[in-house]
């Protein structure tokens, strides 16, 4: 019997139920901006306009929230580059997106303490968000490359993000820097 209801397929949630949980991760990722992962969970569930027993139905524990506000970021970003290169120049696309990849390097910083306490194993979570965010950055090199806007080179889309991320690990007030670094990485690609 039990194997019954293990192999049923689960129910799409509800879309009240979505919402509170969308409004729960931008809630929680601003609080921890803010004030770090040891943020008020019930200042967040208040912030997020639900109550503290919807914010544990859909994130039992504080690394449940922290994992999953980890996994959203990297799944904005990722989708944010489908969209810039639907929408803009492939070279525009790239650096729009290199600026809004610096942005979740400012989150992914604050949630990396978290995750490097976290009783679970971490790896999977983090090796999935590099996957998503090298394909996107693959996506927007291969339009700029097909364009001509960069030179048909083997570069690394990882290390270019790497480089970012090298930027923002020379402590506080790093962003000015990687966000300058973004030119300097583009013009280097150019043919």
């Amino acid at each position: 019997m039990l194997s019954e209801v293990s192999s049923a397929p689960s129910r799409k949630p509800r879309a009240d139920a979505e919402r509170n949980r969308l409004r729960l991760l931008e809630a929680a990722r601003a609080a921890f901006a803010s004030g770090g992962t040891g943020a008020s969970l019930e200042d967040i569930a208040r912030s997020a306009d639900v109550g503290i027993g919807t914010l544990y139905r859909h994130f039992p524990t504080r690394d449940a929230l922290v994992s999953e506000v980890y996994r959203n970021e990297a799944a904005k970003l990722a989708e944010a580059a489908r969209q810039l290169a639907d929408t803009q120049p492939p070279l525009d696309a790239l650096r729009a997106w290199l600026l809004l990849f610096v942005d979740y390097l400012s989150t992914k910083l604050i949630l990396a303490e978290a995750l490097r306490t976290m009783m679970c194993d971490t790896s999977e979570l983090t090796r999935a968000s590099v996957e998503q965010l090298t394909a996107a950055m693959l996506l927007l090199m291969d339009r700029a490359r097909a364009s001509g806007d960069i030179a048909a080179s083997d570069a690394d889309p990882l290390n270019l993000l790497r480089a970012l991320g090298g930027v923002a690990s020379a402590g506080p007030g790093w962003e000015p820097g990687a966000r300058a670094m973004i030119d300097v990485l583009i013009k280097g690609l150019k043919p």
